[in-house]
């Protein structure tokens, strides 16, 4: 194999995000080369402001790769893209795309594109973030037209006290928490969870989740930007991870 012949995949991601670029190669496996860039540090500013600047930074952010060639690129921040709302998000995208003159698409675009082409309509929420931001994510799909039949919240650490405040870090949710959270919700049969962010670490629990319940519709902002890319790019052979060849086999 000639690994220099391979597709080329642009990935952006938030400075601290620890997870996105060892879920894309443990998804992607060896049949694309993968090149990523990050947003700036945004010290001393509030969530809602990094998010606001990393829109504004990531034209300039896309030319970061100067002339290296890449077949497509994944803007692997959904939270940023959530204040964009779906039609915003989409125009931003199109735009980025001709500017670069190869396909850009956010991770909200990608699950987005993963629900149409699987007949999802039904979405619960599983949600690393804020309140508010928990609460923009859930506008943002339900104006894109998907129900949300509801949300399962994941905080970093509970309330040390009753009446107290859980700690949110989608950096620092683990398996555990995750399927203990899934497991104490009664979930509606023809729901599919999306597990949204790409900062959370989700490959393992998917991993048990796709066992216990073959047939539900399993989505993650770094599941479906693979599956995006590998289409993008053109890529026809069997995808390299199981829960990739699930999602390919699905929308057979």
């Amino acid at each position: 194999m000639d690994l220099f012949s391979l597709p080329r995949l642009g990935v952006v991601v938030p400075p601290e995000n620890p997870t996105a670029e060892p879920e894309f190669k443990h998804l992607l496996g060896v049949g694309m080369n993968v090149y990523t860039s990050r947003f700036p540090v945004t010290p001393g500013a509030g969530l809602r402001t990094m998010l606001e600047t990393y829109n504004e930074v990531l034209p300039a952010l896309l030319g970061s790769f100067g002339a290296l060639r890449l077949d497509a690129t994944v803007v692997a921040c959904s939270a940023s893209h959530y204040l964009l709302e779906p039609a915003g998000d989409r125009a931003f995208c199109d735009e980025l795309s001709e500017r670069a003159g190869s396909p850009v698409q956010s991770s909200t675009q990608a699950v987005l594109a993963a629900c149409e082409t699987l007949g999802v309509t039904r979405l619960t929420l599983v949600s690393p973030y804020e309140p508010w931001l928990t609460d923009t994510s859930r506008a943002f799909w339900e104006r894109a037209g998907l129900t949300v039949d509801g949300v399962v919240p994941v905080p970093a650490e509970e309330a040390a006290r009753p009446g107290g405040e859980a700690r949110f870090d989608p950096y620092a949710v683990t398996t555990g928490a995750l399927l203990r959270r899934i497991r104490e919700r009664e979930l509606p049969a023809g729901t599919a969870l999306l597990f949204t962010g790409t900062g959370m670490g989700t490959l393992a629990a998917l991993t048990e989740l796709a066992r216990r319940e073959p047939h539900r519709t399993l989505l993650t902002s770094n599941l479906a930007s693979a599956w995006w890319a590998r289409r993008a790019v053109g890529e026809k052979g069997e995808a390299h991870h199981p829960l990739l060849r699930r999602l390919e086999g699905a929308a057979v």
